[in-house]
């Protein structure tokens, strides 16, 4: 009996989490999504009474989405929404809301020209600095992309592309280019399922990933970049077509 007990107790905190998570979403994609437009109070109680749920849910969500910086409390006014300057925008989940949302092009150049900016010197670096598993690693998911790719599995492909540039910024030995993978990380899952893939990656694209790849693993820091920057004008042009 003690062990049907933990099982309805499980699936009772995995219920209460599902729908914390979407009442998180439900937020956080309305004031990125301008829903909520910015200096609107938002108010406790009208929020519990539209969701259905206890103000205690709705207090622990909106904690979470003022540590974001969507929202802040006024004294005298309660918790008002505030404009995209004040945002945490490399915040994985502030990305991915604005990706859901009308917001979604402009989120996609920016981290795109953050991205032009970035992966060309940390792919330089990671020429530099990569331990040996690295540049083993980092050819071997070159690898699985080609092999993914060239079959149109995108979901493979992806997780291995999100993989391929994380393994780069943390290559490169700097903290500060590692710290932006999980944004790069969102750019690519959103691109993906907002359908703004191809079926098929291109094979341009593959083959510059296993140049970058093959020119880290050996050493060479200047074709490394020249073909990172280059695979990120790829992605800049295509994205300007869209």
């Amino acid at each position: 009996m003690i062990g049907v007990n933990r099982i309805w107790c499980w699936e009772d905190a995995l219920s209460r989490q599902t729908i914390y998570d979407d009442l998180l979403d439900q937020l956080g994609q309305r004031i990125c999504g301008g829903v909520y437009a910015a200096h609107e109070v938002l108010r406790t109680d009208d929020l519990a009474a539209e969701f259905d749920l206890s103000r205690t849910v709705i207090r622990e969500a909106l904690k979470v989405i003022e540590s974001m910086g969507l929202i802040r409390a006024r004294r005298s006014l309660g918790l008002v929404v505030m404009p995209q300057a004040d945002w945490h925008v490399f915040d994985p989940r502030v990305i991915r809301w604005r990706m859901a949302g009308p917001d979604r092009m402009n989120q996609l150049r920016s981290l795109t020209q953050l991205r032009q900016t970035i992966e060309p010197v940390a792919t330089r670096f990671a020429a530099l600095h990569a331990s040996d598993a690295q540049r083993q690693q980092i050819v071997e998911l070159a690898d699985l992309m080609m092999e993914t790719g060239e079959k149109g599995d995108l979901a493979a492909f992806l997780a291995h592309d999100i993989d391929f540039h994380a393994l780069l910024l943390e290559a490169s030995g700097n903290e500060m280019f590692r710290a932006i993978s999980t944004s790069v990380a969102a750019v690519l899952k959103g691109r993906t399922e907002h359908k703004l893939m191809p079926t098929k990656p291109k094979p341009e694209s593959l083959a510059l990933h296993k140049l970058v790849a093959v020119s880290v693993a050996n050493g060479d820091s200047a074709t490394a970049e020249a073909a990172m920057q280059t695979l990120m004008n790829e992605v800049r042009t295509t994205l300007d077509g869209i």
